[in-house]
């Protein structure tokens, strides 16, 4: 009698049903993402045309527009990124330890906590900046408010996870030991996570720095001012110029926050 054989499958028919199902609901998603954006053919055709063009009036760039307008205005965004990073920072950090399951053991706050980090993160730093615009008037204090209010979200979710992965050995130490909860976070918490929290801050201030570069279309200040004002009178070369300018900028604190973690982290 022949032994009964069993045939190998990769997947078992639930998991190819189920990514059949995942793939045609991709393709339809896409089908009808294209009908609803309504392309132009005609603009597609010339689109090379237009792109060596616009590359034709920026070349020769004007670098006598950098000291008039934007240096000044670059060292404003930096001001404003880095302000807003240090205000989301001391912000961040009571809504990262409510978020914290093991650090504040209250549904209420955890829910409250959740709830302030997913508003910060859903609304986009343009919109925090036209909302504070609206508040305060034009100016680099919207554009640090914006950076900071944006931010929250992003540093009290990683904070918060980082307290909640600490090992708990140390911490339970402390507490058979009768220490008040401020020694437990001191002594126990921070010096787990305190390697995250300068990692975090790092991440987010060079995230800062990309943000705040365009906060001025909207008049919130740094050098999306000048870039605003360069786009609404079609001179293209000084439009190269703060474009150069920013693309130099994000490249040196890339760099920078990439040394600086590999030397204190």
């Amino acid at each position: 009698m022949i032994a009964d054989q069993r045939k190998w499958e990769r997947f078992t028919p639930r998991q190819r049903l189920m990514r059949f199902t995942f793939y045609l609901a991709a393709v339809a998603a896409v089908v009808a993402s294209l009908r609803s954006i309504e392309i132009i053919p005609e603009f597609l055709y010339d689109a090379p045309e237009q792109v060596v063009d616009l590359f034709a009036r920026m070349w020769p760039m004007d670098f006598a527009f950098y000291p008039a307008m934007v240096h000044d205005a670059l060292i404003e965004t930096l001001h404003i990124a880095t302000l807003g990073t240090i205000l989301a920072m001391g912000l961040a950090l009571p809504v990262g330890l409510m978020a914290a399951r093991n650090v504040t053991p209250i549904p209420a706050l955890n829910y409250l906590a959740k709830f302030i980090l997913v508003s910060s993160r859903s609304v986009n730093s343009l919109v925090w900046a036209l909302l504070f615009v609206a508040v305060f008037g034009p100016g680099a204090l919207a554009g640090t408010l914006a950076i900071a209010f944006r931010s929250i979200g992003f540093v009290g979710k990683l904070f918060g996870e980082a307290l909640e992965e600490a090992n708990r050995g140390s911490v339970e130490a402390l507490e058979a030991a009768g220490a008040p909860w401020l020694s437990v976070m001191l002594k126990a918490y921070w010096p787990q996570v305190q390697p995250a929290f300068y990692s975090i801050a790092l991440f987010r201030w060079d995230i800062n720095i990309r943000e705040s570069a365009v906060l001025g279309l909207v008049g919130a200040g740094g050098i999306g001012v000048a870039l605003d004002a360069a786009l609404n009178l079609l001179y293209w070369d000084q439009v190269a110029v703060v474009l150069l300018t920013i693309f130099t900028v994000v490249i040196v604190t890339e760099i920078g926050v990439t040394y600086i973690r590999r030397s204190i982290i």
